[in-house]
């Protein structure tokens, strides 16, 4: 399975982080790293994040 969808459902709350963990192969403290890396970040919120930043 694709870790971004993973990742993702996390984000959303249909998972657990440990749920995330397992399903990723990998363990919770891993997960927390990969949950903050903004290259797994769809792109539509990275430019919302942006555009929230320039505009404030």
């Amino acid at each position: 399975m694709d870790k971004r969808k993973v990742i993702a459902a996390y984000r959303r709350g249909l998972i657990s982080i440990q749920e995330c963990a397992q399903i990723i192969g990998v363990d919770s403290g891993q997960v927390v790293r990969l949950v903050d890396d903004t290259l797994l970040v769809p792109e539509v919120l990275l430019q919302r994040t942006k555009q929230m930043i320039i505009n404030s």
